[in-house]
């Protein structure tokens, strides 16, 4: 090839390679906008990308985003099917906790969403690992690594058994970011029907009663007790904060037949539920 013919050549490989890598760069900035990188589980042939707005897993309710990259095309998967298990090890069994399916985000390419409710962790945060089971185009592949759980420094989440003799998690979801007002308050409930199964708890009835230890155990006006949602199978109520500080979220757990399950009255005498959640803002 003479070189007249050449360099007009070798400038189109060169900007076509260019276009290309900015075209990855520019997807990869706008399906993970407002997330942060968890980890990388890696395996032969791909890097499954964990993501979440912190950053980073905490005990309680975490919502997770994953995508998985080709490590030979280095293209990320767009039609893949995802599921997974988390699995906490102690020095005389394992066992998992609650989790989501794992669906496709709207109006994304190659973003993947769920979420994974983590009831416990060690002090330093060891201890979980991930399995990450896909498949693509009819081929099967897993990957599993050890992942880091932080203890969350307020009580988010709270295993504990009712008088029915069941084993419950009960997980806070909202509000992420309190307000002086009338939130919104969302939670998730599930029974743990053995070491690695997690059902979710329909049809009961959570009564709540917010107060500030700090501030004579004052409570809120304008709360509303939490129902069942069937569409998304989590429980919503109304959680009123009238001023910013510590909060202490006691709770009462009623079954379907409205028998009490979980949880006290506060009174004079009995200043918090034995079932609670805690916020801070």
């Amino acid at each position: 090839m003479t070189l007249k013919y050449f360099l007009p050549a070798l400038f189109i490989i060169l900007f076509a390679t260019s276009c290309s890598t900015d075209n990855d760069d520019t997807l990869t900035q706008i399906e993970t906008e407002g997330l942060i990188k968890i980890q990388d589980l890696v395996n032969d042939t791909h890097i499954v990308e964990l993501y979440n707005p912190p950053g980073e897993f905490k005990t309680g309710y975490n919502a997770i985003h994953i995508r998985i990259k080709d490590k030979t095309t280095n293209q990320y998967i767009e039609n893949a099917a995802i599921s997974w298990t988390p699995i906490m090890s102690m020095p005389t069994m394992n066992h998992s906790c609650p989790k989501s399916a794992i669906t496709k985000v709207v109006g994304k390419e190659t973003l993947y969403e769920g979420f994974i409710i983590y009831q416990m962790s060690n002090l330093d945060g060891t201890g979980w690992s991930l399995t990450i089971n896909y498949t693509i185009n009819d081929s099967a592949f897993s990957v599993t690594e050890p992942i880091i759980v932080m203890q969350n420094k307020k009580q988010h989440v709270t295993s504990f058994m009712g008088s029915d003799n069941n084993r419950y998690v009960l997980a806070l979801v909202e509000p992420k970011t309190p307000k002086i007002a009338v939130n919104k308050m969302k939670v998730a409930l599930y029974k743990m029907e053995n070491m690695m199964s997690f059902p979710v708890v329909e049809n009961y009835t959570i009564n709540l009663d917010p107060r500030m230890p700090g501030m004579g155990n004052h409570s809120s006006p304008n709360n509303k007790n939490l129902t069942f949602n069937n569409a998304d199978q989590m429980y919503y109520g109304d959680l009123s904060l009238t001023m910013t500080g510590y909060w202490v979220l006691n709770l009462k757990l009623f079954n379907a037949e409205k028998e009490l399950l979980k949880g006290e009255d506060v009174t004079a005498d009995n200043t918090q539920s034995s079932l609670y959640l805690e916020l801070e803002f």
